[in-house]
């Protein structure tokens, strides 16, 4: 077991359950609180800790050594710019990794079950799902490989990423003023969270904000929208086991009746909600459905059902 592993199994995963868990008493205590969703988020660590140890294996693996021994150069960690640019090239390949697990079906079926929670509290924050590796997600990070970063630094640097996303899942925390502007933060993490038709597929930086204001994908938590948590086909199943196959059954499904090339494809690489006749839940189509039944309401006319709202 590596130092990395030793420190998330032996300090970061009880630090996180612990702070959790004070959470839920406090909360527990000013109004109700959804403690079999705790449950569920505690299978989840301990199968996806139980997983990384027992089935090491990655579907990147092949891909990530290819790039070790064909690295454009090493990049030693006694220059000064090694470090920003570790920081800032992880957080770019986590950006466009995490927005590929909301608008790839492939890689949603392993992150799905992050946004399952319909409330969100400090406990969402370790309901990650357990196939990461097996869906391949270190691919995204092959390029930091290439400009001469060894993988195992990179993923502890993605480690530290996701540690200090922990916070994010606190509802009673309010906007930060300045911070907001560039750090990822509570109020833009509720966003993410949330499955109104404003706010989806929105908010996918780790510790910065700044790639979604670039390339558009960043969305500001409104007064008059408030957020509902949860997928925009409600987890009502408190079965663990429904919460962690629930979208890879579904995808199996789907690959199983599809009759050509476009729709098996359409259906594995596809945003989730694609469909290969039209008229899915698509995030473009469900944000359409809700605007023309918003122009219904305004000129008096009974908006037609909004599949998934």
């Amino acid at each position: 077991m590596t130092p990395l592993e030793k420190f998330l199994l032996f300090v970061a995963a009880p630090t996180v359950l612990a702070l959790s868990l004070i959470e839920a008493v406090v909360l527990s205590r000013r109004d109700r609180y959804d403690w079999r969703a705790l449950g569920v988020s505690v299978f989840d660590l301990v199968v996806r800790i139980a997983v990384s140890i027992l089935l090491p294996l990655s579907l990147a693996a092949p891909i990530v050594n290819w790039a070790s021994e064909h690295r454009f150069a090493t990049i030693e960690f006694d220059v000064w710019y090694a470090l920003p640019l570790l920081f800032i090239g992880q957080e770019f390949c986590y950006y466009w990794y995490h927005r590929a697990a909301h608008r790839v079906r492939w890689f949603w079926g392993n992150h799905s079950v992050h946004h399952t929670p319909n409330e969100l509290n400090l406990s969402a924050a370790y309901r990650i799902g357990p196939f990461g590796k097996l869906t391949g997600t270190a691919l995204f990070f092959v390029p930091m490989v290439l400009i001469g970063f060894p993988m195992r630094v990179v993923l502890a640097t993605l480690t530290l990423n996701l540690l200090y996303q922990f916070w994010l899942h606190a509802t009673w925390i309010p906007k930060l003023g300045w911070l907001e502007y560039v750090f990822n933060t509570p109020s833009a993490h509720r966003v993410h969270h949330a499955a109104n038709p404003e706010y989806l597929d929105a908010n996918f930086g780790g510790v910065l904000i700044v790639f979604d204001r670039l390339f558009g994908t960043y969305v500001a938590e409104r007064d008059d929208v408030p957020c509902r948590y949860g997928l925009v086909h409600p987890m009502k199943s408190y079965n663990p086991l429904r919460v962690e196959f629930t979208q890879w059954i579904s995808l199996a499904r789907d690959l199983a009746a599809a009759r050509t090339a476009r729709a098996f494809f359409g259906h594995l690489l596809m945003p989730p909600g694609w469909s290969p006749h039209g008229g899915g839940s698509t995030t473009a189509e469900l944000r359409s459905r809700s605007r023309e039944g918003g122009a219904a309401r305004e000129g008096g006319v009974a908006p037609a059902n909004i599949t998934g709202s």
